[in-house]
């Protein structure tokens, strides 16, 4: 029997599964049995359904019925309807009851088995009052989760440097442990949208992905990242995702267009403004790196590109990054 294996029969701890909704009843009955599925078998589900008019919240009913005789707890909530999944996640997380491991779920994937199991086994032996992130590949599949792909495999150092820049962790395999938890719950209001701001000098429309914020967060922090190369879940691609996987020569042409039309350069400001807003949080070196990176744009184009190469900062792949350098000619990072 593997050590992973071993640890499904291990109760580290609960789990605490933030499960955001929104007329998900098509797929979420499936991801609904992946969680009964789990070797590790001390979890609870945290739920905010956000509005929805299909049986999603009916479906989650049943399910949190079914549970109590698994000794399971499934907690429904209402979500805040402010109709991003990231904003959802942040105000589960603000709310979530405070346990050893919390974990994200989308509602339209299918966790494998093990995906518990594998978390808590990578990050429970790490120094518990440091922050830590665990992450995975995922099998990406078509919405009958077939023909599954491999996601990208992230092979340079997974630091603040990078984080800036990019998100490498998935949102839908993300575990934290507590002292993740208790970071991103101190941080999150700073990211959240700010009522009425579009009218305000200094706009706050909240962070573009609660995944990539909890990277830049952590690293920020001097935590931990763990990016694990076996893949944990199937990401079920649909038509209607909210935010579909990066991968493949597509994804990376979307994303290359975004740097180009001034997408990624709103998403870096949106970011800036959060991390800036609790950079206390941060160590004194990656203070330093988030105002160096914040003032990239105040430059001329020569001392644009020195400060660049000065601060390090850097994407996973060659394409990517010469399209940063692009980005830093036209003056859109």
């Amino acid at each position: 029997m593997t050590e992973q294996a071993d640890m499904g029969q291990i109760d580290m701890g609960s789990v605490v599964i933030l499960l955001a909704t929104h007329n998900g009843a098509e797929f979420l009955r499936a991801q609904l049995d992946s969680f009964t599925a789990q070797s590790y078998r001390n979890w609870q589900v945290f739920a905010g359904d956000d509005g929805s008019t299909d049986t999603s919240h009916e479906i989650l009913t049943a399910f949190a019925e079914q549970s109590l005789l698994n000794d399971n707890s499934v907690e429904i909530v209402d979500g805040p309807c402010a109709g991003t999944s990231s904003i959802h996640f942040l105000s589960l997380l603000i709310r979530a009851p405070q346990t050893p491991w919390l974990a994200f779920s989308d509602q339209d994937d299918v966790w494998l088995p093990d995906k518990l199991a594998r978390a808590v086994a990578a990050l429970a032996p790490l120094d518990p009052t440091r922050p830590a992130l665990y992450c995975s590949r995922t099998w990406v599949t078509d919405a009958d989760l077939g023909n599954p792909v491999l996601s990208r495999n992230y092979t340079r150092p997974r630091a603040f440097q990078n984080a800036l820049l990019q998100n490498i962790a998935a949102g839908n395999t993300i575990v934290l442990n507590r002292a993740a938890a208790d970071l991103a719950r101190r941080a999150a209001p700073a990211a959240m949208p700010v009522p009425g701001c579009s009218t305000s000098d200094h706009p706050t429309p909240g962070i573009p992905a609660h995944d990539w914020w909890l990277y830049q967060l952590i690293t920020g922090a001097g935590g931990q990242i763990i990016h694990d190369d076996t893949p944990t879940l199937y990401y079920r691609q649909h038509g209607r995702n909210q935010v579909g996987a990066n991968h493949g020569l597509a994804a990376a042409v979307v994303r290359t267009k975004a740097v180009l039309n001034g997408g990624y350069l709103r998403w870096n400001s949106a970011n800036i403004t959060a991390l800036e807003s609790v950079s206390d949080l941060l160590t004194p070196q990656n203070r330093a790196l988030l105002r160096g990176f914040a003032d990239l744009g105040k430059k001329p184009l020569f001392a644009r590109i020195r400060a660049f190469r000065t601060l390090g900062l850097y994407r996973q792949t060659r394409f990517t990054q010469a399209a940063i350098w692009v980005a830093l000619v036209l003056g859109r990072l």
